[in-house]
């Protein structure tokens, strides 16, 4: 049987290799998509061992996954979910647990988080009947400020929630300290920003808990996944129970009696000795992934420091390109951070002479795919027009992300040629546009033509 087994994943192996053939790119014909995975030869044969051990559920190779990410980012327990948005609601959702007494999250409290991004960190607060606080951001980094958060500090306030946007850490050390001072839980979204860092330490390690995304778009992909993150072994046990059930029982898939009294229980009202796998203890949900994709994230994982050279190469090339082009903001990292990007943003600026509309027409036209940035000001949206929040200050800056800001792609899968053309393409538009072009008035022989 391992003979046969061996012989199959050989023929894996060769597929995969007769199926990737390089194609040639072709300016303005290869799509150059804003985002995209990179799946290689060992990527596919995980897969394909994993589904011949009909590894449909949570198990061994999820639990060595989540270990390994874990040891990845120095953080003590991680707990892998079917997506990123999962993985925000599960670590908010945590933070409302009966067990963490005073400094419990309830219904009315406020959270603070950005009003330009993913409408998915913001759900989570509003879909536990929190209040979000919304603050604005810089234009350059699109980074909310310490100062702007500080601000925003109301009576009810008991929490912080905010992303890294496309890769570029905030100022996620002042932050925690922020939150330390006055007694609030920090939430770190890290869906954009796996393996950026900022002071030295990667991202994802200075919250409470934090989040990651593992959908194709992000640094590394399980297809659809993501992950919760912590250092406290109080919160990881809340996000496990809320993650699997609500179940109080901690024993993993398949597994019996872990706490050695499965039998000897007595929660609630129910009667003495029921069955400790069916006492829940959280109004939980089930969010677990499967363990086809955590075998998928390990191959990915060993990768990850590769692909985050390649996306610093990428941004750096666009970045020195369009340097100095009139009418366009170009990105900046945070400073003191190491970002792996995400995207290239880019912000047309009001006294432009051509719109963001115009701009993305010709580079789509191109076959360069563009992206807006995410939802822009979310309390813009028509999700949001009956949600209970509060704006703290102006979200100047981000009405004008939602009117003039875009990014574009800097992933792996772009070569250096494919870069230049984007560049290029951005350049000759630019360029084109600069200044009007005088009419040429008729004059003799031109009369008809």
């Amino acid at each position: 049987m391992n003979d046969r087994r061996d012989r199959l994943i050989e023929q894996v192996r060769e597929y995969h290799r007769e199926i990737s053939v390089e194609q040639e790119f072709v300016p303005g014909v290869t799509p150059l998509l804003p985002a995209g995975a990179v799946l290689a030869e060992e990527d596919r044969v995980a897969l394909v061992e994993a589904a011949l051990d009909l590894r449909m559920t949570s198990g061994d190779i999820s639990v060595r996954f989540e270990r390994e990410l874990a040891r990845y980012l120095g953080l003590r327990k991680a707990h892998m979910v079917n997506s990123g948005s999962s993985a925000n609601l599960l670590a908010l959702t945590a933070l409302t647990a009966p067990e963490l007494g005073d400094r419990r999250l309830r219904p009315g409290d406020e959270v603070i988080t950005v009003a330009a991004g993913f409408p998915t960190t913001v759900n989570p607060i509003i879909q536990n009947g929190l209040v979000p606080v919304f603050v604005d951001i810089d234009l350059g980094t699109y980074n909310t400020t310490p100062e702007r958060v500080a601000a925003a500090i109301g009576p009810r306030t008991r929490a912080v929630m905010i992303a890294h946007p496309l890769g570029n850490p905030y100022q996620a050390e002042e932050l925690a300290e922020l939150a330390r001072e006055h007694g609030l839980y920090f939430v770190e979204d890290n869906c954009d920003a796996l393996g950026s860092t900022y002071r030295g330490r990667l991202t994802g390690t200075f919250g409470d808990l934090s989040t990651v995304s593992f959908y194709p778009a992000h640094h590394i992909t399980t297809g659809e996944g993501g992950c919760v993150l912590t250092r406290s072994v109080r919160l990881a046990r809340l996000v496990e129970s809320y993650r699997d059930w609500g179940r109080d029982c901690w024993c993993a898939p398949g597994k019996d009696n872990t706490c050695l009294k499965r039998f000897e229980h007595q929660l609630g009202t129910l009667p003495h000795g029921y069955d400790h796998k069916y006492i829940f203890s959280h109004i939980g949900y089930n969010l677990k992934s499967t363990d086809l994709q955590a075998a998928l994230g390990g191959t990915q994982l060993s990768k990850l420091d590769e692909f985050g050279r390649l996306r610093r190469r990428n941004w750096a090339r666009l970045r020195d390109a369009l340097d100095g082009l009139p009418g366009l903001l170009l990105p900046s990292p945070t400073p003191g951070s190491d970002p792996s990007w995400f995207g290239f943003v880019l912000t047309v600026l009001p006294d432009a002479p051509y719109t963001r509309a115009e701009l993305v027409a010709f580079l789509e036209a191109r076959a360069i795919g563009t992206r807006r940035f995410f939802a822009g000001n979310l309390t813009r949206q028509p999700a949001y027009a009956h949600a209970r929040y509060r704006v703290a200050g102006s979200l100047e800056n981000s009405d004008t992300v939602t009117e003039h800001t875009f990014w574009i792609g800097v992933h792996p899968r772009l070569t250096p040629e494919m870069v230049d053309y984007l560049a290029d393409s951005v350049r000759e538009f630019v360029t084109s546009r600069r200044s009007p072009v005088p009419a040429v008035p008729d004059g003799p022989g031109r009369a008809g033509a």
